[in-house]
């Protein structure tokens, strides 16, 4: 880990980092100080604790997620296309802030919980504004959901040798706008 960047962040990065790759029970004061190569007193000068690095990442989760949703709306391919094309993990500072927030709601997190509710909710609700079809706007979150989980599994989706990310995105790009046209074909059921 790179000394150049503040300290605060190196913490941050380094608790984010073991979150993803140990779980909550690795991401110890000790872990943070050591991958982070700060004393526990520098830890300690940011972060009282570890519920308050767990409030710092959701934090950082949050501030990324909304300006990830400002892109969506603005995305001129809309936003359920958006949401599916950006679903693949690329290991992006919001890419890693999501799985480090997913680990911590998975260890029951109740706050981790709440903003990872949040987010899904948010990109739920701007999909249902584009196509106005509440099932329909589902199975396109849904896309995007199946897509990014399952990239980041190990194995991944059965597909071709000679199939790629960017082919499986642009498959399933085709399967959003036939739901995007067959929404504007039915009525409305909210």
């Amino acid at each position: 880990m790179s000394n150049t960047r503040p300290a605060r962040d190196r913490i941050l990065d380094a608790y984010e980092e073991l979150l993803i790759n140990e779980g909550p029970r690795g991401a110890t004061l000790d872990a943070v100080v050591a991958r982070a190569e700060v004393s526990k007193g520098g830890l300690l000068y940011h972060f009282k604790n570890k519920e308050a690095m767990a409030a710092a990442l959701i934090a950082r989760l949050e501030e990324l997620a909304a300006a990830d949703l400002v892109r969506m709306r603005a995305d001129p391919e809309g936003p359920s296309r958006y949401l599916v094309r950006e679903s693949v993990y690329v290991g992006s500072a919001l890419d890693r802030a999501l799985i480090g927030v997913v680990r911590l709601a998975q260890a029951s997190d109740p706050d981790a919980s709440a903003v990872l509710e949040r987010i899904h909710r948010s990109w739920m609700d701007l999909v249902l504004e584009e196509v106005g079809h509440p099932a329909i706007a589902r199975a396109i979150v849904l896309l995007g959901d199946g897509l990014y989980y399952n990239e980041g599994l190990p194995g991944g989706w059965p597909r071709d040798q000679d199939s790629s990310a960017a082919q499986s995105v642009a498959d399933l790009l085709e399967v959003v706008d036939v739901l995007k046209a067959h929404a504007a074909s039915v009525p409305q059921n909210r």
